[in-house]
């Protein structure tokens, strides 16, 4: 169950409510999200009491972002613990959620080995609960050290790609602190380049068809006072044809063995037009991101998304309606079929780096990839 506590606020930029949040009021423990489909018109906390309800939220895009998505899933399965549910069950639930976003399956089975570690070891539901609880903050905590981390290291790739600082930067979708324990992917980095007076502009792609660009990265960018401009995702070849963009910073939801980059529809272009005018495109991302077990692009699976998510608009501000829900305005013939898919993936030959809080990959090859994964494992352990 998911309840709405609405915070409106008039001025720009957040209030400072953070993405998600783990409480536990008198009446039981529960996860609270800063519900995104209706941001930037007004912040409303989204309360999820059980597991249903946080895959709603995360099904409507209340909760996204890879990182987020896997802090969220192992809430949800320390949600379903201190709940009394079923573990396994509600670790199914979380898991199938959003098949492309690797993050959300790894939290849920770092909360869940948790569990399972506990029980094993003859702890009672409250006691294993605890465990997955545990697991959860851990990865909160860590996720916003790597994303400082990430900031770091692409700051230092960034002066060394585009020398002299003055950086313009195309970015696509929302990589923030919204998608993050910390202040995101690759936002961060582009936030870490104006704090050092580095930024010239930030490019924000609109990204359709729910504009979380427009809606989310600009209300990031204006909040923190970074000279940004918005443009339509077709307006982009122009830009790079004017010469305008000096890197393209996009996130990652999935990065299969090879090197290929399942990220927001409309990050495979940006990636073709980059090569054609010869302009560092860069992926920033935590190890987690990176699923070995997925040999290839070929091998994602690409959400399909609801078809009303374009032929319909649905403002932001429009209580109780969530995107694709079909209470918007049409803005196609009735019985118009569309194609939406959530993500596309770009092949390793034309990503420049892969910037992680291990460090950078570049050239993106499979065994550099190996090797990054295998050097986090051994930080995570030692």
């Amino acid at each position: 169950m998911a309840d709405q506590d609405a915070r409106t606020t008039m001025e720009p930029g957040p209030t400072g409510l953070p993405s998600l949040r783990w409480d536990e009021p008198p009446e039981g423990p529960v996860l609270v999200l800063l519900d995104q489909t209706r941001l930037p018109a007004e912040e409303v906390e989204l309360v999820c009491t059980d597991v249903p309800g946080l895959v709603g939220a995360i099904q409507t895009l209340a909760v996204r972002g890879a990182p987020l998505l896997g802090i969220a899933g192992a809430y949800g399965v320390a949600l379903a613990a201190a709940r009394g549910y079923d573990v396994d069950e509600a670790a199914a639930l979380l898991a199938g959620a959003r098949p492309t976003a690797v993050n959300l399956g790894y939290g849920v089975r770092l909360a869940t080995g948790a569990y399972r570690a506990a029980v094993e070891k003859g702890a009672g539901p409250v006691e294993a609960g605890g465990a997955a609880l545990a697991a959860a903050k851990e990865l909160h905590r860590a996720d916003a050290e790597g994303s400082a981390r990430m900031a770091r290291h692409g700051l230092a790739l960034l002066d060394e790609l585009v020398p002299g600082g003055s950086h313009r930067i195309l970015t696509h979708c929302n990589t923030g602190r919204l998608v993050s324990g910390g202040e995101g992917t690759a936002f961060a980095v582009a936030l870490a380049a104006h704090r050092a007076g580095n930024l010239r502009r930030l490019w924000v792609g609109e990204t359709r068809p729910l504009l979380q660009g427009a809606r989310l990265t600009a209300y990031e960018a204006a909040s923190s006072g970074m000279a940004y401009s918005l443009l339509s995702d077709n307006a982009a070849g122009s830009l790079f044809a004017a010469g305008e963009v000096d890197a393209v910073l996009v996130g990652a939801d999935r990065i299969a063995a090879d090197g290929s980059v399942a990220n927001k529809v409309g990050s495979y272009p940006l990636a073709v037009l980059a090569k054609y005018h010869h302009v560092p495109f860069v992926v920033v991302a935590p190890v987690t991101t990176v699923d070995l077990d997925t040999p290839n692009g070929a091998s994602i699976e690409v959400e399909q998304r609801p078809g009303q998510e374009v032929t319909e608009f649905t403002p932001p501000q429009v209580p109780g309606a969530g995107w694709g829900a079909g209470s918007g305005l049409a803005v196609a013939p009735l019985g118009t079929q569309a194609y939406n898919p959530a993500f596309d993936v770009t092949p390793p030959e034309l990503v420049t780096a892969i910037v992680t809080e291990e460090g950078v990959l570049s050239p993106v090859t499979g065994g550099g990839l190996r090797e990054l994964w295998a050097r986090s494992r051994q930080v995570t352990i030692s």
